[in-house]
């Protein structure tokens, strides 16, 4: 199982903060967005796209990563 959280942008594209999948812990970045865009469809993927997956306490961009056991889906941030 693989608990992902969404936050901000990401939440309200997959309409949810956070859910557990029925997948291994070595999935892949890639093949996590690739399970996330099938799943919640066309608002969550360019999203996906640009997002930055934390994994324990590091940020990973790289599709061939692994993600463990839980990871958070962190899209661009705007702020002032």
């Amino acid at each position: 199982m693989v608990e992902v959280r969404y936050f901000a942008g990401a939440a309200d594209a997959a309409g949810t903060s956070a859910e557990t999948l029925d997948a291994t812990p070595d999935i892949t970045v890639g093949e996590l967005k690739a399970l996330l865009s099938a799943r919640h469809g066309a608002r969550l993927a360019p999203v996906l796209d640009v997002a930055v997956f934390l994994v324990g306490d590091e940020m990973i961009r790289d599709d061939a990563r692994t993600v463990g056991p839980r990871v958070d889906v962190l899209p661009p941030f705007a702020g002032g």
